[in-house]
């Protein structure tokens, strides 16, 4: 085992890491970075915080997990640069931190291909700092209105949390659908009823060319040449692993950082898991980046045993998600199209299933989610469902899905 590992990131991958190795090994040295001046926290749990003002699902291993689990904790710095060949990392306070083992964790920015992105005043919520920068505002009562660009899962998450804070909310799409990487066009419109339904104004096919201001943002622009304005502007046009500070390095990476099926990069010694690491998609193989809280910490906790000299190999990353706060209930798991389609839609109830050659490769709920630990049991086994496919879409409580089918009409597609 190393006698030093360093974590550079402190969310959902780095702090499991830490917590994986100290289970295991008391006397390893442990140090870790972090950009901001919080203990580790959970990103997906910021806006339950704010709604509610706990910190039990924010701050998911307590405010002093650090100092239980004995790690040199750094907040408020970040690496510069990674300098291999020296075992070290270059920090943001001109100081040097070599390790024995390294693991990148730094996690994903905003990625917003639209002028003028970098003008102050511009928020986001993809940091606690700058999340916490808009809901103080809110709460102040200096923002009663919002315009959000971008309407993938982070937007409608925001606008709906705005929207129950007051706001009247504004989102522009440049896509056909809310959330198009992950749902379909049936589902995406049932998400837009209820999102309109709630009072937010959702402008598809809408794009925004430019955000204007000369000391902050006053404005945004369309395409069209029409200006948009409202009190605050939100970028939620995407993300991108954090890996600028990587150049030079030598570790390869795409749009994240390459790794092997054990999380390892091609540099000796480093590791990387959590939003910034490009690794294999569980059921197409294929390399993405699928940036969600339980592949990170899948992966964490691959990553630790690697470094224990337990080598463990990675399943692969899963495309899933859910919106809690709609109300109602959205799920979406793995691809949205297939070869077939089995789909039973009623009282504002929606199922789908897709197939490719017998096998679910993706579902998406809405309504009632019901079933779904089962359908992503039978997706990740490969088990072929075609004996009992119609009776797979049953929403009732404790129909069997391996007896009679109910009733009410199934469709298959193809």
């Amino acid at each position: 085992m190393a006698s030093r590992v360093v974590i550079v990131g402190a969310g959902p991958a780095g702090i499991t890491v830490a917590e994986a190795l100290r289970e295991h090994d008391q006397e390893v040295e442990i140090a870790m970075l972090s950009s901001e001046p919080f203990p580790p926290y959970a990103p997906p749990a910021m806006a339950d915080h704010f709604l509610t003002g706990r910190d039990e699902t924010l701050f998911w291993k307590g405010r002093d997990v650090c100092q239980r689990l004995k790690v040199d904790y750094l907040p408020n710095t970040t690496a510069e640069s990674l300098l291999p060949q020296s075992h070290a990392l270059s920090l943001s306070n001109g100081s040097t931190l070599t390790y024995d083992q390294l693991v990148i964790a730094t996690g994903s920015g905003l990625y917003a291909p639209v002028a003028g992105h970098q003008l102050p005043g511009l928020y986001n919520f993809k940091s606690l700092s700058a999340a916490k920068q808009l809901v103080d505002g809110v709460r102040a009562g200096k923002v009663r209105s919002a315009i959000i660009v971008g309407a993938g899962f982070i937007g409608v998450e925001l606008a709906l949390l705005l929207q129950d804070s007051g706001v009247s909310v504004t989102m522009v799409e440049i896509e056909d659908r809310l959330m198009w990487r992950m749902l379909e066009l049936e589902t995406a419109e049932i998400v837009l009823e209820s999102v309109r339904g709630r009072g937010v104004e959702g402008r598809l096919n809408t794009r925004a060319t430019a955000f204007l201001g000369s000391g902050e943002v006053t404005g945004v622009e369309l395409e069209s040449g029409e200006v948009l304005r409202a009190d605050a502007y939100i970028a939620a046009t995407g993300v991108k692993p954090n890996i600028e500070w990587l150049q030079g390095s030598g570790v390869q990476t795409n749009w994240g950082i390459l790794v092997d099926d054990f999380l390892r990069t091609n540099i000796p010694d480093v590791y990387a898991a959590g939003d910034v690491a490009e690794t294999r998609d569980r059921m197409t193989g294929e390399r993405f980046v699928h940036a969600i809280f339980p592949n990170a910490v899948d992966q964490a906790r691959v990553v630790a045993n690697g470094l224990l000299g337990y080598e463990e190999r990675y399943e692969g990353a899963e495309s899933m998600n859910s919106l809690k706060h709609l109300g109602v209930e959205v799920m979406a798991v793995g691809a949205q199209r297939g070869e077939e389609e089995l789909r039973w839609r009623k009282n504002g109830q929606l199922r789908k299933l897709f197939l490719n050659d017998g096998r679910i490769v993706g579902f998406r709920l809405v309504g009632n989610v019901r079933g779904a630990g089962v359908y992503r049991s039978l997706m990740l086994r490969g088990v072929d469902v075609r004996a009992f496919r119609e009776r797979l879409l049953d929403p009732r409580p404790g129909a069997s899905w391996f007896g009679s089918a109910s009733g009410d009409t199934l469709v298959l597609e193809r």
